[in-house]
């Protein structure tokens, strides 16, 4: 039987000098339905969490919307004090108003407030990594981008990603703060940051896809995707994740879930090694 090892997915250094392990874990989906309230499940949840250290997941990504504040109070809870190496990544910049419901909110007292609650409920003194989780419209964007320059100043937060953003939003905040990770839908059937993603690989910016797994199903429906799954004796899921983490060096996938044995299935993907052939038959069908 294979060992599950996060570590076998290759590692990268999020903002030059924080290393994880590619394959990490999105805690979305430790909280209710609609991303709101407690999950159905929260001693199924408090496993998932507790699991990752054993099995090499030692990235993971949340928010303070998630529940909001759910899933980083149970983060703290499982994982405080962590394991060494471990990253908990967080975001800011949207509100809840109910279930599904995320408007933006980026004015810098916010995102101040957003970043010390989310020290006290991760229990750490700074946070590795605190993403914008989108800019707002309605404020302007200098002022969060000076924000965020601000908290990393103060120590507050130690490195800054971006989330949902173009090129040329990128190129606008690193002229307040380097810009260590950008978070944009991506996945094996939706290609639309290609550029985004590009450019971070250029620019040794560590790119995270959400919604990793959506091609997952495309990849179940499709006669030459079933044969590379045959090969390796994989899951749709699995395929479509082996192959974001080959598509790119800079690639961070954060598949989430509330149950040990997705998160186990999801990890057993970093074992995977695609053929140059089987990643452009793959390839090639994503883009149609």
């Amino acid at each position: 039987m294979t060992t599950l090892d996060a570590s076998q997915s290759g590692s990268f250094a999020i903002g030059g000098d924080l290393t994880v392990n590619r394959l990490g874990f999105g805690a979305m989906r430790i909280t209710g339905e609609g991303i709101w309230g407690p999950p159905k499940d929260r001693d199924e949840a408090i496993r998932v969490l507790k699991r990752l250290p054993e099995i090499g997941v030692n990235f993971i990504d949340t928010a303070e919307s998630y529940g909001p504040y759910i899933s980083e109070e149970l983060i703290g809870e499982a994982l405080a004090p962590y394991s060494q190496g471990t990253i908990v990544a967080t975001k800011s910049g949207l509100t809840r108003t109910g279930p599904n419901v995320w408007p933006p909110l980026g004015r810098p007292e916010f995102l101040r407030q957003g970043a010390l609650m989310s020290l006290r409920r991760l229990k750490v003194e700074s946070i590795d990594l605190w993403q914008l989780h989108r800019i707002d419209p309605k404020t302007p964007r200098v002022e969060q981008f000076e924000a965020i320059a601000e908290l990393q100043k103060e120590g507050i937060i130690r490195h800054a990603g971006l989330s949902e953003v173009s090129v040329e939003d990128i190129k606008e905040a690193q002229k307040y703060f380097k810009v260590a990770t950008v978070q944009n839908l991506y996945n094996f059937a939706n290609r639309k940051s290609e550029d985004v993603l590009d450019y971070c690989e250029a620019n040794g910016i560590g790119f995270i896809p959400w919604f990793p797994l959506a091609g997952g199903d495309l990849v179940e429906g499709h006669e030459k995707a079933h044969e590379v799954m045959n090969r390796h004796g994989a899951s749709g899921s699995q395929i479509a994740l082996a192959w974001l983490l080959r598509r790119s060096p800079v690639m961070l996938p954060i598949p989430g879930t509330g149950k040990v044995k997705h998160l186990e299935d999801n990890v057993a993907a970093a074992t995977i090694k695609l053929s140059d052939e089987d990643f452009e038959t793959l390839d090639a069908i994503g883009r149609r």
